[in-house]
């Protein structure tokens, strides 16, 4: 592995560093507010190759490697942890993942152009109110109905939820208490926005206010089986290999998150001064500040390693986990040491830090709980658990 970036890595980071400075920044403070989501983004980030820029060039977009996406991923993150969650995780990964990789070249043509152009937006449906962790334990059902499925169910805490044109809903095709392995049976499903009986709730959370998540509800909703995402019944394995991508960009978005808390909290630390000199020449303060840039180096490694892997075509399920659980952990102490040196000040709302601090947290809870990511990480590791 070579641990330089390349130079078109370069080029496109700084491409992209411009872009979320320029374009991106100046939103957010509405956002946040409002908890809306700037959609007009996604049809400019289309125009500039940024949306599903791994996937293939003859879908229009840039097929570049993992590495350069976890740069777009860490620079999109600095700067909004919710609205690069919308376009970034949520639309170009979970989104579209499973239609790049398991979709007809009709579903190609039909979902993943447009949305690669920002024409759609996507998302991704697989939690539910009583199967978060216990996946497999969904209840929502598709039946099917001549040329079509029939939808009945509910999910939960889905990102994009309230504005998405397209969304891939895992189900059961088959009855759970027929199937002679648990999990078998489940099915992924593109639904498309306003067909009858597709409703949703809008959500309101801790942090990323700047990403709209919703309650979906599925009410006896009629979808072409021409919108079956590969095998049917074949559902699980297309979940994991999805979630396993989004692994990885969980660790670059928890380094982007921690390299702006670094950033402002070293300048805080230089500009306050008590006692007569600068807060960051308090040994206790300047021990914070070296344990997050080291901190922040090795999230950052672990990340490109893992895409370095993913690049060569070689299993990384093992890395991915470990990615999710140090990075999405690590920050957690991090955010804290932050708002530590800020004191007082980092408590109120108009200092920044507060925010990266809130939307940090959700990053070990969601696509997979650190509890979770550890008993993944013991399987790969021949524990049995």
């Amino acid at each position: 592995m070579d641990f330089a970036l390349t130079e078109e890595q370069i080029i496109f980071r700084d491409q992209i560093r411009n872009f979320a400075q320029t374009e991106i920044a100046p939103l957010v403070d509405k956002a946040e507010e409002t908890g809306v989501t700037p959609l007009h983004l996604f049809p400019m980030m289309g125009k500039l190759g940024y949306l599903g820029i791994t996937y293939p060039e003859k879908y229009g977009a840039a097929e570049a490697d993992k590495i350069t996406e976890m740069i777009l991923i860490e620079e999109l993150n600095k700067v909004c942890a919710g609205i690069a969650g919308a376009v970034s995780t949520t639309h170009s990964g979970l989104g579209l993942r499973g239609i790049n990789n398991f979709g007809t070249e009709e579903q190609k043509q039909r979902f993943l152009v447009p949305a690669i152009k920002g024409e759609k937006i996507a998302a991704f449906a697989l939690t539910e109110p009583d199967a978060g962790s216990d996946a497999i334990a969904m209840r929502t059902r598709a039946v099917r109905d001549g040329d079509d499925f029939i939808i009945n169910g509910s999910k939960i805490f889905i990102s994009n939820g309230t504005f998405a044109d397209i969304v891939t809903v895992a189900c059961y095709t088959t009855d759970p208490k027929k199937v002679e392995k648990r999990g078998k049976g489940i099915s992924l499903i593109v639904v498309e926005k306003g067909t009858p009986g597709f409703t949703s709730r809008k959500l309101h959370k801790v942090g990323n206010n700047s990403q709209e998540t919703a309650e979906l509800f599925f009410e006896d909703v009629r979808v072409p089986a021409a919108n079956l995402l590969g095998v049917e019944g074949e559902g699980l394995a297309q979940v994991l290999a999805t979630l396993k991508a989004g692994r990885l960009a969980y660790g670059a978005r928890a380094t982007g998150l921690a390299q702006a808390a670094y950033d402002i909290v070293f300048k805080y630390a230089h500009d306050r001064v008590q006692f007569g000199k600068p807060i960051a020449s308090f040994q206790a303060n300047t021990f914070k500040l070296v344990d997050m840039a080291i901190n922040i180096d090795i999230m950052r490694l672990m990340t490109y390693r893992g895409a370095w892997l993913a690049d060569q075509g070689v299993d990384y399920m093992k890395e991915a986990c470990m990615v999710k659980v140090y990075a999405t952990d690590t920050i957690q102490q991090l955010m804290l040491n932050a708002l530590a040196i800020h004191g007082g000040y980092g408590y109120m709302v108009e200092y920044p830090i507060q925010r990266i601090w809130r939307d940090a947290k959700m990053l070990n809870i969601t696509e997979g709980t650190a509890e979770m990511g550890r008993l993944a990480i013991a399987r790969e590791l021949g524990i049995k658990v």
